[in-house]
């Protein structure tokens, strides 16, 4: 994987790796979050709604974002407790939509992240003045647009 979008990761679905690659594995859900650590600019992990309707969290570490899915080896990697992982990150529904400062100036409004295939954030894709630019992650603070919905 090369650098992917933290939205249009959101409309792959989560899938157990198949035994063959012309085959799809097992849809197990799909992500309807990225939890982020936005001091150190890094992906953590996706919040997964399961097929069974359960929300898990899949660490970034443990997947395989792709063009077309997020590939799990395991469905015993979705971790159960969601909880404890929103409570010490940042989620990126929140942040969309966020000012961005650079520099103690107002550089844009967050549209998307833009993630490097170890779950780095290279980039912040804002909207200003009617167009999208991107701008390093690195020295870059979001403000949340809206609360996070637990």
């Amino acid at each position: 994987m090369g650098s992917l979008s933290a939205v249009a990761a959101l409309q792959l679905p989560v899938r157990l790796r198949a035994s063959s690659s012309e085959q799809a594995g097992e849809r197990l859900g799909r992500p309807v979050d990225v939890l982020l650590d936005t001091h150190a600019w890094r992906a953590l992990g996706f919040v997964v709604l399961c097929a069974d309707e359960s929300v898990r969290f899949l660490p970034f570490a443990a997947s395989q974002p792709g063009d077309d899915e997020i590939a799990v080896a395991s469905a015993l990697l979705l971790l159960e407790d969601v909880g404890f992982y929103r409570s010490r990150t940042s989620s990126l529904r929140a942040l969309l939509g966020g000012r961005v400062e650079r520099s103690g100036r107002t550089a844009g409004i967050l549209r998307d992240l833009v993630l490097g295939p170890s779950g780095e954030v290279t980039e912040l894709e804002l909207g200003r003045r009617g167009s999208l630019l991107r701008v390093p992650a690195a020295g870059s603070a979001v403000g949340p647009h809206r609360a996070d919905a637990a």
